[in-house]
C-alpha cells in the first residue's frame, strides 16, 4: 500500500505585530506568548523573544542568577556574539557558552537549572565592549513525562548548522533534518533568508503545528498569500507545506513547527509544569 504525503498548503491564518516587553532595561520583541493565539495553535512552542543586548560592563555584572525548569531553552545569535553561563556542569557547576553569529545554545532545564547570564562577559576581556548581540530566544514545552530529566547544555557552532541553498533561499536548519539538535519532540526550525527576494517552499509534516517570524523584509505566507512583515508572527493552518512568495530583497524569516503535546503547560514564571 502506497503511502500518502500530504501536499495541501497551509495558509496564514492569523498575523499580529509582535508586542513589546521590558526586561532587565531592554525593550524585547514578543511575538509569543500573545493573548490572541490560542497555545493550542503553537505546542510545543512557548515563547519566543527577539532582542539585542548592548555588551557593557554594567551589562555583564548584573545579577541575573534565576532559575529554568522543564521546557528546552533555545538561543540564536543571528548577528553579533555573546556568552552566558548554566549550572550544567559536574555536579551543577556553573560553566559558560560563547555564541558567535549563526550559533544555537540548547539548554534542556529539566528538572531545573540555575542560569546566571553574565552577558558578554567573555566579549569585555576580549575588548568587544560597545559591540552588541542581536538573538532569538525560544521556549519549547516538554512533555510533563520528561520534565523530570537532568538538566544538559548543547551549543551547534555556526559550521555545524547544516546550510542548503533551495531556490532563491539560502537555508540554515537549526533543529530537523541534518542538525544535530533534537528537541523532546519532533521539530523543524529552519532560518530563511532572500537575499534578492523571491519565494520559497517548504514541506512541513502535516501532523504539525507551525508558524513564521518576521526578522528581516516582507512576504506572502500561505495559499491564502497572508503578508507579513518584519516583527510579525503568522500562525498557519494545517496542511503539508509551506509557500512564501513576493518576498522582497533581504527577507529573512524563521520558520518554526512541531508535533504538539496536546499537554497543557502550566506556567509559572520561569517554571512550565
Amino acid at each position: 500500500m502506497a503511502t500518502q504525503i500530504e501536499t495541501e498548503q497551509r495558509e496564514a491564518v492569523l498575523v499580529e505585530d509582535a508586542h513589546i516587553r521590558p526586561m532587565m532595561g531592554l525593550e524585547i520583541l514578543e511575538p509569543l506568548p500573545s493573548a490572541r493565539i490560542p497555545y493550542a495553535m503553537v505546542d510545543p512552542y512557548i515563547l519566543v523573544h527577539e532582542g539585542v543586548v548592548p555588551i557593557t560592563a554594567e551589562r555583564a555584572s548584573l545579577d541575573t542568577k534565576h532559575q529554568h525548569r522543564g521546557f528546552d531553552n533555545l538561543w540564536y545569535a543571528i548577528s553579533g556574539s555573546s556568552s552566558t553561563g548554566h549550572s550544567t556542569g559536574p555536579g551543577g557547576a556553573m560553566e559558560r557558552a560563547r555564541l558567535e553569529p549563526g550559533s544555537l545554545l540548547k539548554l534542556r532545564t529539566g528538572r531545573g537549572v540555575w542560569h546566571a547570564e553574565g552577558i558578554g562577559e567573555d566579549e569585555l576581556r576580549e575588548g568587544k565592549a560597545g559591540t552588541e548581540m542581536r538573538g532569538l530566544l525560544f521556549w519549547v514545552n516538554l512533555a510533563r513525562k520528561d520534565k523530570d530529566v537532568e538538566p544538559s547544555a548543547q551549543v551547534l557552532q555556526p559550521h555545524e548548522v547544516p546550510v542548503r541553498h533551495d531556490g532563491d533561499a539560502n537555508v540554515r536548519v537549526l533543529v530537523g533534518e541534518g542538525s544535530p539538535v533534537e528537541l523532546g519532540t519532533p521539530a523543524l526550525i529552519l532560518d530563511v533568508e532572500l537575499p534578492k527576494g523571491g519565494r520559497f517552499t517548504s514541506p512541513i509534516p502535516s501532523g504539525f503545528n507551525s508558524f513564521v517570524y518576521v526578522l528581516e523584509g516582507e512576504a506572502t505566507f500561505g495559499a491564502n498569500r497572508g503578508r507579513a512583515r518584519r516583527s510579525q508572527i503568522a500562525v498557519l493552518g494545517p496542511g503539508g507545506a509551506l509557500a512564501v512568495e513576493e518576498a522582497r530583497p533581504g527577507t529573512r524569516f524563521v520558520l518554526m513547527a512541531g508535533k504538539p503535546y496536546r499537554e497543557t503547560p502550566v506556567f509559572n514564571g520561569p517554571f512550565v509544569d
